[in-house]
C-alpha cells in the first residue's frame, strides 16, 4: 500500500501549492547559508535533520554569534514550540499509525498541518500512507529549494551589503503577522521591556538570551495566574 498510485497522485496534487513556497523560501535559506560562510553541504543536511523554516533561518545568525549551545537550543525550541499544539490536535488521527508515525510527526510543519487537516485521503487509500506522502513531498521541496539556493550561492559571485538583514526582516514580518493574529501587543512589548531592564543593570554573559527568554515566559505565566 505504500506505493499505491492513487494515493501518491493525490498526495502530490495536495502538496503542489506548497512546492512553490518551499522552493522559493528554501532557495533563500540555502543562498543565505552559503553567503554566511558555510559549505553548501550544510543546506541539505540542516533540511534533513532540522526541517524548520524559521528556525533554520535564525540558526544562521545564531551559529555565527558567540551564543552558547544552550542558548541556541532554547531559541530553536521556543521558535518551534507551536508544533506541540499541532501534535496535540492530531493525537486521534495519528494514534492508529504504525509504520510512518514518527516521520509524519517529525515532518509536521505549518503547511503540512494545514493540508492534513483540510484534505481527506482518496477513497480506498490508507490515511497513514496519504499523510506520509504529503509530508515526504513537502520535505523534499524544502530540501530541493535549499540545495539549489546553496549551489547557486557557491557558484555565483554576489555582493549584496546588508543581505544578512533578511533574517531580521523575516522575523519583523512574522512578529507583525502574530500581532495581527492575536490582536494584542503586550506579549511583544514585555520582552522588549525585560531586555531594557537587563541591559541597564549591566548583566552580561553567555546566558543572556536564555535569561531574557525565561524571564519573559515567567512573567506571562504569572500574569495568566493573576
Amino acid at each position: 500500500m505504500t506505493f499505491h498510485k492513487p494515493t501518491i497522485s493525490a498526495s502530490l496534487k495536495a502538496s503542489s501549492p506548497v512546492f512553490f513556497g518551499y522552493i522559493s523560501i528554501g532557495f533563500a535559506f540555502g543562498f543565505l547559508l552559503v553567503k554566511a560562510g558555510f559549505s553548501w553541504v550544510w543546506a541539505p543536511v540542516m533540511c534533513v535533520i532540522i526541517f524548520a523554516g524559521a528556525a533554520q533561518f535564525v540558526s544562521i545568525s545564531l551559529l555565527l554569534s558567540d551564543k552558547s549551545i544552550w542558548e541556541i537550543g532554547l531559541a530553536i525550541l521556543l521558535i518551534n514550540a507551536r508544533h506541540m499544539v499541532y501534535g496535540l490536535s492530531l493525537l486521534d488521527r495519528f494514534k492508529p499509525f504504525k509504520k510512518f508515525k514518527y516521520y509524519i510527526i517529525y515532518g509536521l510543519t505549518d503547511e503540512t498541518y494545514a493540508l492534513l487537516t483540510s484534505i481527506e485521503p482518496p477513497e480506498g487509500s490508507s490515511p497513514e500512507v496519504f499523510d506520509f506522502w504529503v509530508t515526504a513531498f513537502n520535505h523534499s521541496y524544502w530540501i530541493l529549494g535549499s540545495l539549489l539556493g546553496a549551489l547557486l550561492g557557491t557558484g555565483v559571485s554576489f555582493n549584496a551589503p546588508g543581505l544578512e538583514f533578511a533574517l531580521t526582516a523575516l522575523f519583523i514580518v512574522l512578529t507583525i503577522e502574530q500581532i495581527k493574529s492575536i490582536k494584542k501587543i503586550s506579549p511583544f512589548l514585555l520582552p522588549l521591556l525585560i531586555v531594557f531592564i537587563i541591559k541597564i543593570t549591566g548583566f552580561q554573559g553567555d546566558i543572556l538570551m536564555i535569561t531574557i527568554m525565561l524571564s519573559s515566559i515567567g512573567c506571562f505565566l504569572i500574569g495568566d495566574r493573576g
